[in-house]
């Protein structure tokens, strides 16, 4: 349990540092991607963008297998 925690929290960290860079890419703008002012601070819940890059980690994955 203690090693999912840890595992989740270093790639939300490391998530969170590559963001502007993804932004770049268009990941985040994605049809699907919800974004919102709440209080002058602007938020993002990339759900499309988090299931495409979910599907092209399975599939490099299942490629360098």
């Amino acid at each position: 349990m203690l090693r999912w925690v840890l595992t989740i929290f270093i790639a939300l960290v490391i998530f969170s540092a590559a963001w502007p860079w993804l932004e770049k890419l268009g990941i985040g703008r994605l049809p699907g991607d919800l974004r919102f002012t709440l209080f002058g601070r602007k938020f993002s819940l990339p759900f499309a963008s988090t299931l495409l890059l979910s599907a092209a980690v399975v599939v490099l994955g299942k490629l360098l297998r």
